[in-house]
């Protein structure tokens, strides 16, 4: 009996890791299209003169999108943990549909984050503050944006989000909810704990450039590195001292 539940999890982690990394590599196939095609509207992407709705519809989608790219894989560890834990746990043989509807929490409430950044994005272009290749031009938004994600790296908010993401079994213990409801719920929590940890960085991207996919990349990494690598607190808090220290360079520049 061990050994029969030792294989299906096996085969389970074998499920769900292709199934992130396939959803990771659709999201990152789709954002290297874009920027083959120079961002233009034929490729799903708004122009930059006067936007309407559809534009923000497009603009949320390319937010998504790169929420998927950027976050899925730093995800990973905590998704595969719950897969294991809710095998263990359910009767029901419905433990992979679970483990779906946990990821789907998690994608809501970034895609929740992606409508506010599009619309963010939306405004900043109607009072002329990016350029065609949707950076800010202003050195006091840049610097500033810079210099508030270092601070924000060094605030407890940042500490207990990401101690929260580093630590996969103290939050299926604390959080455990079960059913189907109940594997949705706890994916919304640990992704507004992920939002919570990893906003500002992801805010870094109108300083490089919205769809400058190796700024992209390298946050991807970063975040990462942040969540599962051993001194992955005092990573950040030097990434923050780099940052409001190129923050205070950018806004004097």
């Amino acid at each position: 009996m061990a050994r029969s539940l030792e294989a299906i999890l096996r085969r389970d982690r074998s499920v769900v890791g292709a199934g992130l990394a396939g959803i990771a590599a659709l999201a990152w196939a789709y954002l290297l299209r874009l920027g083959a095609a120079g961002m233009d509207a034929s490729m799903a992407m708004p122009d930059m003169r006067g936007w309407g709705a559809v534009d923000a519809l497009l603009l949320f989608v390319m937010w998504a999108v790169m929420m998927v790219a950027t976050m899925l894989p730093a995800a990973s560890p905590m998704i595969l943990m719950f897969t294991a834990v809710n095998r263990r746990r359910a009767a029901d043989g419905r433990a992979l549909a679970r483990t779906g509807l946990f990821v789907l929490g998690y994608v809501i409430v970034w895609s929740g984050y992606s409508v506010l950044a599009a619309l963010a994005q939306w405004a900043l272009h109607d009072r002329a503050l990016l350029s065609p290749a949707m950076r800010t031009g202003s050195p006091a938004l840049g610097g500033g944006l810079l210099v508030a994600a270092g601070i924000f790296q060094w605030t407890p908010l940042k500490r207990a989000c990401l101690r929260t993401c580093r630590s996969p079994l103290a939050f299926l213990t604390t959080e455990w909810r079960e059913g189907a409801a109940g594997a949705l719920v706890m994916g919304l929590r640990h992704g507004a704990y992920c939002v919570g940890c990893c906003w500002a960085l992801m805010a870094l991207l109108f300083v490089a450039g919205v769809m400058n996919l190796a700024w992209v990349a390298a946050i991807a990494v970063f975040v990462l590195a942040e969540k599962v690598v051993p001194g992955g607190e005092g990573l950040g808090r030097a990434a923050g001292l780099l940052l409001v220290a190129a923050g205070v360079v950018v806004a004097a520049g």
